[in-house]
C-alpha cells in the first residue's frame, strides 16, 4: 500500500511539474505576444515576487525544508550574484518569447548542455571524455538547421534567447563554483527564497527605467480585459510552482528522472503551442529541432557512462 501511494504521489508531482513548466512558458508567449503585455522585465518581476513570498509560506509556515540561513556576508555576495545571473536568464528568455514562437524557443534552449559544458571547462579547465563533447555536436547543428527552416525567424529574438540560454548555464556552472563548500551550500528552495527578493530589488528599477509605461498599461489592460489580472497572478504563482516541482520531483525520484522529463517537456510543449498558437513549422525545423534533441539525450547519456 505504502507503495502504490508513493507510486501515486510521484505521478501527481510528475504532472505538476510538467503543468507548471509548460504552462508557465505558455502564458509568458500569450501575455506577452498576443495579449499586449509587452512587458518582459515586468513580468519578471511578478514571477520573483511570487517566489520570494511563496518560498517564505512554503520553508517558514508549511516547513516544506529546513530554513538554511546565510552565514557571512562573501556568502550573501555569492548568492547576489547568482541572483543577477538568473534575472538576466529569465528576462532574456522573457523578451525572445515576444518575438520567436515557443516551439524555435524550445529548440535554442535546448542547447543549454553545450553552454554548461563550455563554461564548466573555461572556469575549472577540467576536461569530459571526447565522446561527451562529441555528442554536442548534433545539439548544436539540430539548431542551426531548425532557424534556416524557421518561418518566424527573428535576429533579435534569436540572440536574446541564446544569451538566455547561456546565462541558465553559466548560472549552474556559477553555482556549483560559488556554493561549493558544505558550509555555504543551498538546496535549490532556500536558494529560490534569498534570490528572489535580490532580482526584485534589480528589477524594479530596471522595469521603471527600460518600462516607463508599465503601470498605465497595466491597469489600462486590467480595465480592459477583466481576466488580466488573474492571468498574471495565475502565471506567477505557475513560475514558483515549478521551481517547487522541479525540487520535489528530485527528491522523490532522481537528477536523471528529471532531465529525462526536461527532454520530453520540450517536445510536449512545441506540440501544445503549436495547437494554440497555430505556428507555421516546416519539415526542416522540425528535423533540426529532433537532432538537437537527440543530441541532448547522447550527451547526458555519454556524462552518465564516461564520468
Amino acid at each position: 500500500m505504502s507503495s502504490k501511494k508513493q507510486a501515486i504521489v510521484i505521478c501527481s508531482l510528475i504532472i505538476l511539474w510538467y503543468s507548471s513548466n509548460i504552462g508557465v512558458l505558455l502564458l509568458n508567449k500569450f501575455l506577452l505576444s498576443n495579449y499586449g503585455f509587452r512587458f518582459p522585465i515586468f513580468l519578471t518581476m511578478c514571477h520573483m515576487s511570487a517566489c520570494a513570498i511563496l518560498s517564505y509560506i512554503s520553508i517558514v509556515f508549511l516547513k516544506i525544508v529546513p530554513l538554511q540561513t546565510i552565514k557571512s556576508r562573501s556568502q550573501f555576495i555569492k548568492i547576489a550574484t547568482l541572483s543577477c545571473v538568473f534575472c538576466g536568464s529569465v528576462v532574456g528568455g522573457n523578451i525572445s518569447l515576444r518575438y520567436l514562437a515557443v516551439s524555435f524557443n524550445q529548440a535554442v534552449g535546448a542547447t543549454t548542455p553545450f553552454f554548461t559544458a563550455l563554461f564548466a571547462y573555461l572556469a575549472t579547465l577540467k576536461r569530459e571524455a571526447w565522446v561527451t563533447y562529441a555528442a554536442l555536436v548534433p545539439v548544436v547543428a539540430g539548431v542551426v538547421i531548425a532557424s534556416g527552416g524557421e518561418p518566424s525567424f527573428h535576429f533579435f529574438g534569436f540572440v536574446m534567447c541564446i544569451s538566455a540560454t547561456a546565462a541558465r548555464a553559466f548560472k549552474s556552472v556559477l553555482q556549483g563554483i560559488l556554493l561549493s563548500s558544505d558550509g555555504e551550500k543551498l538546496n535549490s528552495m532556500n536558494l529560490l527564497l534569498y534570490m528572489s527578493p535580490i532580482a526584485i530589488l534589480v528589477l524594479l528599477p530596471a522595469a521603471l527605467i527600460m518600462e516607463p509605461n508599465v503601470v498605465d498599461v497595466t491597469l489600462s489592460l486590467g480595465r480592459e480585459h477583466k481576466y488580466m489580472w488573474l492571468l498574471l497572478l495565475v502565471n506567477s504563482v505557475m513560475a514558483y510552482s515549478a521551481n517547487l516541482s522541479n525540487f520535489l520531483v528530485t527528491k522523490h525520484t532522481s537528477a536523471l528522472t528529471l532531465q529525462v522529463l526536461g527532454n520530453a517537456k520540450g517536445a510536449v510543449a512545441v506540440v501544445i503551442s503549436i495547437l494554440i498558437f497555430k505556428n507555421p513549422v516546416t519539415v526542416i525545423g522540425i528535423g533540426g529541432y529532433m537532432i538537437t534533441v537527440m543530441g541532448v539525450v547522447a550527451y547526458g547519456e555519454a556524462k552518465r557512462r564516461f564520468r
